[in-house]
């Protein structure tokens, strides 16, 4: 059967062709976004992770390495921060310390590449709160150690050997210091060498080790040389028994370290106190003799702030022995005996009385006397003793030209025990000049770190500022020089008179130190101040104007190395008027500034203090712990 076939092809739909079409425009759409979205994902995750790379490059640029024990700290810094930022510095996060040579002359550069700038060795838990001598490194009492080996790094930490509680106080990282609108041209000199020669300070060669020794003025006779050789004799004697370590911490570290207090008869220390009202003829004294002798309470300036005396060391130093975690009450026990003797305030109650030297020596004597009764003080003759007297040490030294005092220190008895006071004699290696106590007296080390975050960020509007009076009848004072300078110079010098009562209120003192950048500290009545020590615990830089008054005095409180913490101007020069201060203090850099505020705040500051009677310190040492520790070192080396 035939079958016709058709040849006429199949009509395709238009509805199919369409279809496919669409479907050939969306394949080709698909693999075009497939392509641009694998092109994008790849550029958007390389964009991040390119950024992250940058920004770590530049963080690795701009940061410090700080190692601290067996801890590396990441630190940074930028021009809007005043110091570097430590990530893991726990309480330390301004971290910018100035690495100085405290035994090398200042002509040397003692930082000798720009990488160097930038390590900063933190101390290991223990060690002293300001720049350290290899004599401490290592076996810290070994009696092995050279005075004045020269160190190239600073050991920054104040801490003792406890693990402090982390936490972490940032600054105000938009803080700037003063005179902003100069700062360009302040910031383009930090660019110079800092390390300039001091045309001050001399340096001369012992001629015995050959080690460089700062020399504050030429001797004009050899009368003269012999007496300023004896005094650099001392020093080095007395910094070879700073200890460098703690009691602390360790239940065996008191072992051979017994503190011993005598229960001397009230008349020696009590029964003074009870004499507050008629102590001095214009001021009652018993108001300062509240709160264990930190006086009254300033509630304004914050937590631990009283109004204290500067007299007032005595009981102050007897409350804390007394809760000394050394302290026995056998004396067969103990390594150091402590006399509390308050022979200042015995002093202080005939400077203004006509009484005879008879009288003014009755207790002196007396002291002397029950001690010699004691097998205790027999046994060494006293040189395991130590008296705290919070007075200069001239007060107790009276002799035929002057009816001023008592003459305690001029007994023959009292040669071998050791001396704690506010200043020294210079020629005796046995009287150890300690802190004056400040209006601050922290209780714990929370207390101590904002306080030193509160002062390192401050902003201060004033270059200088001087607080004292003239002193018109010595003809031998630069005050009146320095005041007439500051009065000419009011945008750059504030100056706060005390003569009419300015300086009674301790508020108005350590207000004005916050808001300057520089303190003038020349003498008084005596070379030391307890300005110096307001002014320092303020983060203001104090400018010394006279040796004694602090680089021949605290050999366990303050570093060897001046520049780390003051301007030097010899009195002299001011004397002869050779020098305007204020030129001279206002072409001191900004990054020298803040190097001195910086070292001051976070190295000194703690160890300057007088803390709370019931003090619990973890990581740092007050001024008393300093004392205690070097004391007991003092005693093994030399008893």
């Amino acid at each position: 059967m035939p079958v016709s076939i058709s040849k006429r092809r199949p009509r395709t739909s238009k509805k199919t062709d369409t279809e496919k079409s669409e479907k050939t425009l969306k394949d080709s759409r698909t693999c075009c976004n497939n392509i641009c979205s694998i092109f994008s994902r790849s550029i958007l995750y390389r964009v991040p992770l390119t950024i992250i790379f940058l920004f770590l490059i530049y963080l690795w640029s701009t940061s410090t390495t700080a190692i601290s024990g067996h801890v590396v700290h990441i630190c940074i810094s930028s021009r809007k921060l005043n110091d570097r930022y430590c990530l893991t510095a726990g309480t330390q996060p301004a971290l910018r310390v100035p690495v100085n040579n405290f035994t090398k002359p200042f002509s040397e550069d003692v930082v000798r590449r720009k990488e160097e700038k930038n390590v900063v060795v933190l101390g290991k838990d223990g060690d002293k709160g300001f720049a350290k001598n290899e004599t401490f490194v290592g076996e810290r009492d070994s009696d092995k150690s050279t005075v004045g080996t020269s160190l190239n790094v600073i050991k920054n930490d104040t801490s003792t050997g406890e693990t402090f509680r982390e936490r972490v106080f940032v600054l105000d990282q938009d803080s700037k210091p003063i005179h902003e609108e100069n700062l360009d041209s302040v910031l383009d000199q930090d660019s110079k060498p800092t390390n300039e020669i001091d045309r001050d300070v001399f340096v001369d060669l012992d001629p015995e080790t050959g080690e460089e020794r700062y020399r504050y003025f030429k001797s004009k006779d050899e009368s003269e040389e012999t007496a300023l050789k004896a005094v650099d004799k001392y020093l080095q004697i007395q910094r070879s028994w700073l200890s460098m370590g703690s009691n602390r911490g360790n239940p065996r570290s008191c072992e051979g370290k017994g503190v011993y207090v005598y229960d001397l008869p009230s008349k020696f220390n009590k029964d003074l106190l009870g004499e507050c009202s008629d102590m001095v003829p214009w001021a009652n004294f018993c108001s300062y003799f509240k709160n264990d002798a930190f006086g009254e309470l300033i509630e304004n300036l914050g937590i631990g702030w009283f109004r204290t005396h500067q007299y007032a060391l005595e009981p102050i130093f007897h409350s804390r022995v007394l809760k000394h975690p050394c302290r026995v009450h056998d004396e067969t026990q103990a390594k150091l005996f402590y006399v509390p003797f308050y022979g200042g305030l015995d002093v202080l109650r005939w400077h203004f009385k006509n009484v005879s030297e008879d009288v003014k020596d009755v207790l002196a004597i007396e002291v002397v006397k029950w001690l010699g009764s004691k097998k205790s003080w027999r046994k060494n003759a006293g040189k395991d003793h130590v008296f705290v007297l919070g007075k200069i040490s001239w007060d107790f030294r009276r002799n035929d030209k002057f009816s001023w005092g008592s003459s305690l220190l001029e007994m023959q008895e009292m040669k071998n025990p050791t001396k704690l006071l506010i200043e020294r004699n210079p020629w005796d290696v046995n009287d150890i000049a300690i802190p004056h106590p400040t209006y601050f007296h922290p209780k714990t080390d929370y207390d101590i770190a904002i306080w030193q975050n509160k002062i390192i960020g401050k902003q201060r509007q004033s270059l200088i500022s001087f607080a004292g009076g003239a002193r018109p009848g010595k003809p031998d004072s630069i005050r009146s020089t320095l005041i007439d300078q500051c009065k000419s110079s009011p945008n750059q010098c504030r100056f706060l008179n005390c003569t009419d009562g300015g300086c009674d209120k301790p508020e108005s003192v350590i207000e004005l130190f916050r808001d300057s950048e520089f303190c003038l500290q020349p003498p008084g009545d005596s070379p030391t101040r307890k300005s110096i020590f307001d002014s320092l615990i303020s983060g203001c830089i104090p400018v010394i104007f006279d040796p004694y008054s602090a680089y021949y005095q605290y050999t366990w409180h303050l570093p060897e190395d001046h520049r780390s913490y003051s301007v030097y101007i010899n009195k002299e020069d001011v004397k002869a008027k050779k020098v305007n201060v204020i030129e001279k203090l206002m072409s001191k850099t900004l990054r020298e500034r803040e190097d001195m505020r910086s070292y001051i705040v976070h190295e000194l500051l703690p160890g300057l203090v007088y803390g709370d009677s019931n003090a619990k310190f973890e990581r740092f040492r007050d001024a008393f712990d300093i004392t205690m520790d070097s004391l007991l070192r003092k005693i093994a080396k030399t008893v």
